[in-house]
Protein backbone atom coordinates (compact mmCIF):
# COMPACT_ATOMS: atom_id res chain seq x y z
CA UNK A 1 0.00 0.00 0.00
CA UNK A 2 1.47 3.41 -1.11
CA UNK A 3 0.88 5.96 1.85
CA UNK A 4 1.16 9.63 2.10
CA UNK A 5 1.83 11.34 5.43
CA UNK A 6 1.72 15.05 5.27
CA UNK A 7 3.31 16.62 8.68
CA UNK A 8 6.49 15.00 10.53
CA UNK A 9 4.89 15.97 13.87
CA UNK A 10 4.63 13.49 17.01
CA UNK A 11 2.05 12.07 14.89
CA UNK A 12 3.06 11.88 11.38
CA UNK A 13 6.42 10.95 12.77
CA UNK A 14 4.92 8.31 14.41
CA UNK A 15 2.70 6.56 12.30
CA UNK A 16 5.68 6.97 9.01
CA UNK A 17 8.20 4.69 11.61
CA UNK A 18 5.58 2.14 12.20
CA UNK A 19 3.98 1.68 9.15
CA UNK A 20 7.64 1.61 7.27
CA UNK A 21 8.63 -0.82 9.82
CA UNK A 22 5.85 -3.39 8.49
CA UNK A 23 7.12 -2.68 4.88
CA UNK A 24 4.37 -0.27 3.53
CA UNK A 25 5.18 2.37 0.89
CA UNK A 26 5.29 5.27 2.73
CA UNK A 27 6.27 8.96 1.58
CA UNK A 28 6.36 11.85 4.01
CA UNK A 29 6.28 15.35 2.95
CA UNK A 30 7.17 17.88 5.94
CA UNK A 31 8.49 21.88 4.80
CA UNK A 32 10.34 22.05 8.25
CA UNK A 33 14.17 20.92 6.61
CA UNK A 34 15.30 20.32 9.96
CA UNK A 35 12.55 17.94 11.12
CA UNK A 36 12.81 16.54 7.81
CA UNK A 37 16.13 15.58 7.92
CA UNK A 38 15.77 13.86 11.27
CA UNK A 39 13.35 11.85 10.12
CA UNK A 40 15.01 10.55 7.23
CA UNK A 41 17.48 9.13 9.31
CA UNK A 42 15.49 7.46 11.40
CA UNK A 43 13.06 5.54 8.78
CA UNK A 44 13.36 3.57 5.70
CA UNK A 45 10.98 5.89 3.95
CA UNK A 46 11.53 8.82 1.35
CA UNK A 47 10.79 12.12 3.06
CA UNK A 48 10.02 15.00 0.79
CA UNK A 49 10.75 18.49 1.83
CA UNK A 50 7.94 20.35 0.75
CA UNK A 51 4.29 21.99 1.75
CA UNK A 52 2.25 18.72 1.37
CA UNK A 53 -1.24 20.74 0.61
CA UNK A 54 0.50 21.81 -2.86
CA UNK A 55 0.07 19.66 -6.30
CA UNK A 56 4.15 19.92 -6.72
CA UNK A 57 4.52 18.16 -3.63
CA UNK A 58 1.88 16.08 -3.39
CA UNK A 59 2.79 14.77 -7.32
CA UNK A 60 6.35 14.40 -6.37
CA UNK A 61 5.19 12.18 -3.36
CA UNK A 62 2.90 9.44 -6.51
CA UNK A 63 -0.23 10.87 -5.23
CA UNK A 64 -1.78 9.97 -8.66
CA UNK A 65 -1.27 6.45 -7.71
CA UNK A 66 -1.52 6.88 -3.70
CA UNK A 67 -3.89 4.18 -2.04
CA UNK A 68 -4.15 6.28 1.50
CA UNK A 69 -3.28 10.31 2.52
CA UNK A 70 -3.15 10.81 5.88
CA UNK A 71 -2.84 14.75 6.87
CA UNK A 72 -1.46 15.11 10.24
CA UNK A 73 -0.11 18.63 9.76
CA UNK A 74 -0.37 21.05 12.95
CA UNK A 75 -3.08 23.41 10.50
CA UNK A 76 -6.11 22.12 10.08
CA UNK A 77 -6.75 24.00 6.87
CA UNK A 78 -3.99 23.13 5.41
CA UNK A 79 -4.63 19.36 6.37
CA UNK A 80 -8.05 19.49 4.64
CA UNK A 81 -5.97 21.40 1.39
CA UNK A 82 -3.79 18.76 1.25
CA UNK A 83 -6.72 15.86 0.94
CA UNK A 84 -8.29 17.85 -1.78
CA UNK A 85 -4.99 18.24 -3.77
CA UNK A 86 -4.35 14.51 -3.16
CA UNK A 87 -8.08 13.42 -4.29
CA UNK A 88 -8.39 15.78 -7.52
CA UNK A 89 -4.61 13.75 -8.28
CA UNK A 90 -6.24 10.76 -7.83
CA UNK A 91 -5.50 9.25 -4.44
CA UNK A 92 -8.25 6.66 -3.39
CA UNK A 93 -8.95 7.70 0.31
CA UNK A 94 -8.10 10.62 2.56
CA UNK A 95 -7.56 11.01 6.14
CA UNK A 96 -7.34 14.96 8.02
CA UNK A 97 -6.57 15.59 11.76
CA UNK A 98 -8.78 18.42 12.37
CA UNK A 99 -10.00 20.46 15.65
CA UNK A 100 -11.67 23.45 14.67
CA UNK A 101 -15.84 21.69 14.46
CA UNK A 102 -16.20 24.88 11.53
CA UNK A 103 -13.80 23.16 9.76
CA UNK A 104 -14.62 19.77 9.87
CA UNK A 105 -18.15 20.33 8.71
CA UNK A 106 -18.15 19.97 4.98
CA UNK A 107 -15.00 18.68 4.65
CA UNK A 108 -16.30 15.30 3.12
CA UNK A 109 -16.88 18.00 0.50
CA UNK A 110 -13.74 19.37 0.25
CA UNK A 111 -11.70 15.76 -0.65
CA UNK A 112 -11.65 14.40 3.15
CA UNK A 113 -13.13 11.14 3.63
CA UNK A 114 -12.36 10.57 6.97
CA UNK A 115 -11.61 13.12 9.92
CA UNK A 116 -10.40 12.04 13.27
CA UNK A 117 -9.78 14.51 16.12
CA UNK A 118 -7.33 12.57 18.71
CA UNK A 119 -7.97 15.26 21.85
CA UNK A 120 -11.66 14.72 21.68
CA UNK A 121 -10.74 10.99 21.83
CA UNK A 122 -8.24 11.15 24.43
CA UNK A 123 -10.84 13.21 26.49
CA UNK A 124 -13.46 10.59 26.19
CA UNK A 125 -10.95 7.48 27.33
CA UNK A 126 -9.91 9.66 30.48
CA UNK A 127 -13.14 9.87 31.42
CA UNK A 128 -13.64 6.10 30.80
CA UNK A 129 -10.51 5.43 33.32
CA UNK A 130 -11.69 8.07 35.66
CA UNK A 131 -15.00 6.45 36.25
CA UNK A 132 -13.16 2.69 36.77
CA UNK A 133 -10.70 4.09 38.92
CA UNK A 134 -8.01 1.96 38.83
CA UNK A 135 -7.02 0.30 35.62
CA UNK A 136 -4.54 2.79 33.12
CA UNK A 137 -6.42 1.27 29.88
CA UNK A 138 -10.07 0.61 29.78
CA UNK A 139 -11.03 0.16 25.62
CA UNK A 140 -14.27 -0.83 24.37
CA UNK A 141 -14.61 -3.23 21.73
CA UNK A 142 -17.76 -4.93 19.77
CA UNK A 143 -19.39 -1.70 20.68
CA UNK A 144 -18.45 -1.75 24.29
CA UNK A 145 -20.05 -5.07 24.98
CA UNK A 146 -15.87 -6.44 25.33
CA UNK A 147 -13.52 -4.35 27.31
CA UNK A 148 -9.99 -4.40 27.28
CA UNK A 149 -8.29 -4.05 30.96
CA UNK A 150 -4.64 -2.87 31.51
CA UNK A 151 -3.22 -2.26 34.76
CA UNK A 152 0.16 -2.74 36.73
CA UNK A 153 -0.03 -6.21 38.40
CA UNK A 154 -0.28 -5.34 42.56
CA UNK A 155 1.60 -7.44 44.35
CA UNK A 156 -0.15 -10.51 45.90
CA UNK A 157 -2.57 -10.69 43.16
CA UNK A 158 -4.83 -13.19 42.58
CA UNK A 159 -3.91 -13.64 38.97
CA UNK A 160 0.02 -14.18 40.23
CA UNK A 161 -1.14 -17.11 42.19
CA UNK A 162 0.14 -19.75 39.55
CA UNK A 163 0.19 -20.37 35.74
CA UNK A 164 -3.39 -18.84 33.97
CA UNK A 165 -3.89 -22.59 32.84
CA UNK A 166 -4.32 -23.40 36.72
CA UNK A 167 -6.01 -19.82 37.42
CA UNK A 168 -8.39 -20.73 35.22
CA UNK A 169 -9.02 -24.42 36.38
CA UNK A 170 -9.24 -23.35 39.63
CA UNK A 171 -12.27 -20.79 38.88
CA UNK A 172 -16.00 -21.97 38.59
CA UNK A 173 -16.65 -19.73 35.85
CA UNK A 174 -13.96 -17.14 34.24
CA UNK A 175 -15.01 -14.67 31.89
CA UNK A 176 -11.51 -13.27 31.21
CA UNK A 177 -8.22 -14.01 29.25
CA UNK A 178 -4.66 -12.33 29.38
CA UNK A 179 -4.03 -11.04 26.56
CA UNK A 180 -0.67 -10.02 26.68
CA UNK A 181 2.24 -9.13 29.75
CA UNK A 182 4.91 -5.98 28.79
CA UNK A 183 7.72 -7.00 30.99
CA UNK A 184 11.07 -4.43 31.45
CA UNK A 185 9.83 -3.14 27.89
CA UNK A 186 9.00 -6.60 26.28
CA UNK A 187 5.98 -7.93 25.21
CA UNK A 188 4.92 -12.02 25.96
CA UNK A 189 1.41 -12.94 24.81
CA UNK A 190 0.14 -15.04 27.24
CA UNK A 191 -0.32 -18.73 27.24
CA UNK A 192 -1.87 -21.39 29.50
CA UNK A 193 2.05 -21.78 31.27
CA UNK A 194 2.75 -17.71 31.55
CA UNK A 195 3.76 -16.66 34.85
CA UNK A 196 2.21 -13.58 35.95
CA UNK A 197 4.12 -11.29 37.99
CA UNK A 198 3.79 -8.29 40.33
CA UNK A 199 5.15 -5.55 38.52
CA UNK A 200 3.86 -6.70 35.00
CA UNK A 201 1.66 -4.33 33.05
CA UNK A 202 -1.08 -6.79 32.03
CA UNK A 203 -3.65 -6.30 29.21
CA UNK A 204 -6.85 -8.48 29.73
CA UNK A 205 -9.74 -9.13 27.82
CA UNK A 206 -13.44 -9.47 29.29
CA UNK A 207 -17.18 -8.63 29.18
CA UNK A 208 -17.99 -5.60 29.99
CA UNK A 209 -20.26 -6.92 33.14
CA UNK A 210 -16.94 -8.28 34.39
CA UNK A 211 -14.63 -5.62 34.41
CA UNK A 212 -14.81 -5.08 38.04
CA UNK A 213 -13.63 -8.28 38.36
CA UNK A 214 -10.83 -7.96 36.04
CA UNK A 215 -9.77 -4.93 38.09
CA UNK A 216 -9.98 -7.57 41.14
CA UNK A 217 -8.30 -9.87 39.25
CA UNK A 218 -5.13 -7.84 39.12
CA UNK A 219 -5.28 -7.03 42.45
CA UNK A 220 -5.81 -3.28 41.63
CA UNK A 221 -7.97 -0.84 44.33
CA UNK A 222 -11.59 0.66 42.77
CA UNK A 223 -11.21 4.39 43.51
CA UNK A 224 -13.97 6.36 44.25
CA UNK A 225 -13.06 9.75 42.77
CA UNK A 226 -14.98 13.05 42.82
CA UNK A 227 -12.68 15.88 42.42
CA UNK A 228 -10.70 16.06 38.96
CA UNK A 229 -7.37 18.35 39.30
CA UNK A 230 -6.56 19.04 35.38
CA UNK A 231 -3.12 20.62 34.97
CA UNK A 232 -2.93 22.54 31.79
CA UNK A 233 -5.08 25.20 29.56
CA UNK A 234 -4.84 23.03 26.55
CA UNK A 235 -7.53 21.99 24.05
CA UNK A 236 -7.27 18.82 25.71
CA UNK A 237 -7.54 19.85 29.10
CA UNK A 238 -10.91 21.90 28.27
CA UNK A 239 -12.86 18.78 26.36
CA UNK A 240 -11.75 16.53 29.17
CA UNK A 241 -13.46 19.45 32.03
CA UNK A 242 -16.19 19.73 29.98
CA UNK A 243 -16.63 15.67 30.40
CA UNK A 244 -15.80 15.51 33.80
CA UNK A 245 -18.35 17.61 34.54
CA UNK A 246 -20.84 16.24 32.56
CA UNK A 247 -19.70 12.62 34.54
CA UNK A 248 -20.88 14.76 37.63
CA UNK A 249 -17.27 15.60 38.97
CA UNK A 250 -16.41 18.64 40.45
CA UNK A 251 -13.63 19.93 37.75
CA UNK A 252 -10.18 22.12 38.77
CA UNK A 253 -8.36 23.51 36.10
CA UNK A 254 -4.78 24.66 37.08
CA UNK A 255 -2.54 26.96 34.77
CA UNK A 256 -0.36 29.65 35.21
CA UNK A 257 -0.34 31.64 31.99
CA UNK A 258 -2.71 34.50 33.08
CA UNK A 259 -4.66 35.08 30.19
CA UNK A 260 -5.28 31.66 29.48
CA UNK A 261 -6.77 31.39 32.68
CA UNK A 262 -9.05 34.50 32.26
CA UNK A 263 -10.11 32.76 29.25
CA UNK A 264 -10.58 29.09 30.33
CA UNK A 265 -12.65 30.80 33.49
CA UNK A 266 -15.03 32.49 30.46
CA UNK A 267 -15.71 29.44 28.74
CA UNK A 268 -16.16 26.40 32.12
CA UNK A 269 -17.99 28.50 34.47
CA UNK A 270 -18.51 24.77 36.42
CA UNK A 271 -14.64 24.67 37.30
CA UNK A 272 -13.05 26.14 39.12
CA UNK A 273 -9.73 28.14 37.61
CA UNK A 274 -6.56 28.58 39.81
CA UNK A 275 -3.51 30.53 38.10
CA UNK A 276 -0.51 29.15 39.13
CA UNK A 277 2.12 26.73 38.56
CA UNK A 278 0.89 23.13 38.72
CA UNK A 279 4.29 21.46 39.44
CA UNK A 280 4.84 23.71 42.37
CA UNK A 281 3.65 22.27 45.91
CA UNK A 282 2.53 25.10 47.64
CA UNK A 283 -0.47 25.71 44.61
CA UNK A 284 -1.35 21.81 44.50
CA UNK A 285 -0.86 21.40 48.97
CA UNK A 286 -4.15 24.07 48.90
CA UNK A 287 -6.09 22.35 47.22
CA UNK A 288 -6.23 19.60 50.39
CA UNK A 289 -5.91 16.31 47.96
CA UNK A 290 -7.10 13.50 49.22
CA UNK A 291 -8.05 9.65 48.08
CA UNK A 292 -10.54 11.05 46.23
CA UNK A 293 -9.33 13.27 43.71
CA UNK A 294 -7.71 12.65 40.70
CA UNK A 295 -5.08 14.86 38.89
CA UNK A 296 -4.45 14.84 35.03
CA UNK A 297 -1.33 16.52 33.55
CA UNK A 298 -2.64 18.01 30.36
CA UNK A 299 -0.56 20.59 29.47
CA UNK A 300 1.47 20.47 26.20
CA UNK A 301 5.05 19.50 28.00
CA UNK A 302 5.38 15.88 29.15
CA UNK A 303 7.64 17.05 31.36
CA UNK A 304 5.52 19.39 33.08
CA UNK A 305 2.90 16.40 33.18
CA UNK A 306 4.99 14.04 35.17
CA UNK A 307 6.59 16.43 37.45
CA UNK A 308 3.04 18.07 37.98
CA UNK A 309 1.82 14.20 38.19
CA UNK A 310 4.32 13.25 40.59
CA UNK A 311 3.49 16.57 43.24
CA UNK A 312 0.18 15.87 43.13
CA UNK A 313 0.62 11.95 44.32
CA UNK A 314 3.03 13.14 46.89
CA UNK A 315 0.60 15.96 48.22
CA UNK A 316 -2.35 12.97 48.82
CA UNK A 317 -4.41 12.68 45.27
CA UNK A 318 -5.37 9.23 44.77
CA UNK A 319 -4.94 9.17 41.14
CA UNK A 320 -2.64 10.89 38.74
CA UNK A 321 -2.67 10.30 35.31
CA UNK A 322 -0.64 12.27 32.69
CA UNK A 323 0.05 13.02 28.89
CA UNK A 324 2.61 12.20 26.92
CA UNK A 325 4.19 13.15 23.54
CA UNK A 326 7.38 11.00 23.42
CA UNK A 327 7.13 7.15 23.80
CA UNK A 328 10.54 6.83 25.06
CA UNK A 329 8.61 8.18 28.66
CA UNK A 330 6.83 5.23 28.94
CA UNK A 331 8.55 2.50 30.26
CA UNK A 332 9.53 5.14 32.92
CA UNK A 333 6.11 5.18 34.32
CA UNK A 334 5.03 2.52 35.70
CA UNK A 335 6.32 1.97 39.60
CA UNK A 336 7.09 5.88 40.12
CA UNK A 337 3.21 7.11 40.70
CA UNK A 338 2.18 7.68 37.74
CA UNK A 339 -1.06 5.17 37.48
CA UNK A 340 -1.82 5.54 34.04
CA UNK A 341 -1.12 7.85 30.50
CA UNK A 342 -2.50 8.89 27.30
CA UNK A 343 -1.24 9.96 24.47
CA UNK A 344 -3.07 12.20 21.26
CA UNK A 345 -0.47 10.41 19.28
CA UNK A 346 -1.85 6.77 20.02
CA UNK A 347 -5.46 7.82 19.46
CA UNK A 348 -4.54 9.29 16.40
CA UNK A 349 -2.18 6.35 15.03
CA UNK A 350 -5.29 3.85 16.42
CA UNK A 351 -8.27 5.57 14.15
CA UNK A 352 -5.78 5.32 11.68
CA UNK A 353 -4.48 1.75 11.67
CA UNK A 354 -7.65 0.89 11.01
CA UNK A 355 -7.62 2.31 7.39
CA UNK A 356 -3.81 0.94 7.00
CA UNK A 357 -5.44 -2.61 7.72
CA UNK A 358 -6.88 -4.31 5.14
CA UNK A 359 -9.82 -6.22 4.83
CA UNK A 360 -13.31 -5.98 7.42
CA UNK A 361 -11.35 -4.56 10.20
CA UNK A 362 -13.70 -2.87 12.21
CA UNK A 363 -11.26 -1.60 15.07
CA UNK A 364 -7.38 -0.98 15.89
CA UNK A 365 -6.09 -0.16 19.35
CA UNK A 366 -2.30 0.38 20.35
CA UNK A 367 -0.65 0.83 23.48
CA UNK A 368 1.91 3.01 25.27
CA UNK A 369 4.59 0.84 26.12
CA UNK A 370 4.06 -2.05 23.35
CA UNK A 371 3.74 -1.83 19.43
CA UNK A 372 1.45 -4.41 19.74
CA UNK A 373 -2.04 -4.09 18.29
CA UNK A 374 -5.61 -5.33 19.43
CA UNK A 375 -7.61 -5.54 16.36
CA UNK A 376 -11.52 -6.41 15.96
CA UNK A 377 -12.13 -8.14 12.99
CA UNK A 378 -15.73 -9.77 10.72
CA UNK A 379 -15.19 -12.98 10.01
CA UNK A 380 -15.81 -13.81 6.24
CA UNK A 381 -17.86 -17.07 5.28
CA UNK A 382 -15.09 -18.28 2.98
CA UNK A 383 -12.36 -17.50 4.89
CA UNK A 384 -9.70 -19.88 6.54
CA UNK A 385 -10.92 -19.67 10.34
CA UNK A 386 -14.56 -20.11 9.62
CA UNK A 387 -16.24 -23.05 10.94
CA UNK A 388 -12.93 -24.03 13.01
CA UNK A 389 -12.08 -24.21 16.62
CA UNK A 390 -9.49 -21.75 18.08
CA UNK A 391 -6.87 -25.14 18.17
CA UNK A 392 -8.16 -26.15 15.01
CA UNK A 393 -6.89 -22.42 13.53
CA UNK A 394 -2.87 -22.81 14.06
CA UNK A 395 -2.38 -19.51 15.20
CA UNK A 396 1.10 -17.93 14.76
CA UNK A 397 2.76 -17.34 18.44
CA UNK A 398 2.41 -14.11 18.75
CA UNK A 399 -1.09 -14.11 18.56
CA UNK A 400 -4.40 -14.67 21.29
CA UNK A 401 -8.48 -14.36 20.46
CA UNK A 402 -9.09 -12.13 23.73
CA UNK A 403 -13.06 -12.04 22.78
CA UNK A 404 -15.74 -13.14 20.15
CA UNK A 405 -19.29 -11.39 19.47
CA UNK A 406 -22.00 -12.77 17.94
CA UNK A 407 -25.31 -11.89 17.20
CA UNK A 408 -25.31 -9.23 19.58
CA UNK A 409 -23.97 -12.13 22.56
CA UNK A 410 -20.58 -11.69 23.46
CA UNK A 411 -18.16 -13.73 25.10
CA UNK A 412 -14.86 -14.83 25.77
CA UNK A 413 -13.87 -18.22 23.66
CA UNK A 414 -11.91 -21.02 24.60
CA UNK A 415 -9.46 -24.06 22.50
CA UNK A 416 -13.39 -25.46 22.10
CA UNK A 417 -15.40 -22.07 21.06
CA UNK A 418 -15.93 -22.45 16.58
CA UNK A 419 -15.49 -19.33 14.80
CA UNK A 420 -18.77 -18.90 12.73
CA UNK A 421 -19.26 -16.35 9.32
CA UNK A 422 -20.06 -13.07 10.89
CA UNK A 423 -18.28 -13.31 14.17
CA UNK A 424 -16.31 -9.94 15.13
CA UNK A 425 -13.24 -11.47 16.58
CA UNK A 426 -10.72 -9.15 18.64
CA UNK A 427 -7.52 -10.56 18.62
CA UNK A 428 -4.40 -9.30 20.21
CA UNK A 429 -0.92 -9.63 17.87
CA UNK A 430 2.58 -8.86 17.76
CA UNK A 431 3.35 -6.47 14.49
CA UNK A 432 5.27 -9.41 12.73
CA UNK A 433 1.88 -11.34 13.17
CA UNK A 434 -0.96 -9.07 11.94
CA UNK A 435 -1.02 -9.50 8.53
CA UNK A 436 -0.60 -13.20 8.54
CA UNK A 437 -3.75 -13.05 11.34
CA UNK A 438 -5.98 -10.91 9.37
CA UNK A 439 -5.90 -13.06 6.35
CA UNK A 440 -6.63 -15.93 8.43
CA UNK A 441 -10.27 -14.56 8.79
CA UNK A 442 -11.27 -12.71 4.96
CA UNK A 443 -10.96 -14.55 1.70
Amino acid sequence: MRIIIVGAGAVGSYLAERLSSEGQDVVVIEDDERRAAQLQETIDALVIRGNGASAHSLEEAGAAKADLLIAVSNSDGANVLACFTATELGTKTTIARIEDSEIREGADRLGVDVVIDPSATAAEELVDIVGVGGASELIQFADGKLVMVGGIVAPNATITAGPLRELRGRQAEWGWVVAALVRDGRTIVAHGDTLVRAGDHALLMTTDDRVEDAIRLLGLTRRNLDRVIIMGGTRLAELTADQMTDAGLSVVIVDEDMDRCSVLASRHSHALVICGDPTDPEVLGDLDLGPKDVAIGLTGWDEVNLLGCLVAKASGAGMVIARFNRIAYVGLLSGIGIDAAVSSRLMAASAILRFVRAGQVEQVATFSDTDAEAIEVEVEAKSKACNKTLLDLELPVGVIIGGISRNGTTFVPDGSTVIRPGDHVIFFSLPRDIKESVALFMV
